[in-house]
């Protein structure tokens, strides 16, 4: 088989490489969508916990150090959360437990009696020109 033409293999290379190249504008789309989003909500949030396997937005974090023989085990409880991930339904939920042994970051957004920079109104209005602006696309 090798040299040899096979015209029937070449319609479906066409097919499917439009298959990959539509995937990949329906990711771009999303991933544009979750980074308007997070600029958004940044502001109504206290801290911002980066592991290894995902971002957090929270409003309480409770960070545990756990000591093990052979590595570092971290065990954080948060409340209010925006978890950064494209694929869900919604990205607001009330408490997420996160348990790891890789690196944890956490980076404290204001301070214990500061009032978030952004409202909820502010914020829907923030995110209703976004969406207006999306549409002009």
């Amino acid at each position: 088989m090798r040299g040899r033409s096979r015209p029937w293999l070449q319609g479906y290379n066409d097919r499917s490489m439009s298959h990959l190249d539509e995937l990949d504008e329906f990711e771009a789309e999303l991933e544009l969508g979750l980074k308007k989003e997070y600029s958004a909500v940044f502001g109504l949030f206290r801290y911002c916990v980066l592991t290894q396997d995902a971002t957090y937005l929270c409003n309480k974090l409770d960070l545990q150090y756990v000591p093990q023989q052979s590595y570092p085990f971290f065990q954080l409880k948060m409340e209010d959360v925006w978890v950064w991930d494209k694929n869900r339904p919604t990205r607001i939920i009330p408490r997420a437990e996160v348990y790891t042994s890789s690196d944890v970051t956490v980076e404290e957004l204001r301070g214990d009696g500061d009032e978030p920079t952004l409202t909820p109104e502010a914020l829907d209005e923030r995110i209703g020109e976004s969406l207006a602006s999306d549409d002009d696309l």
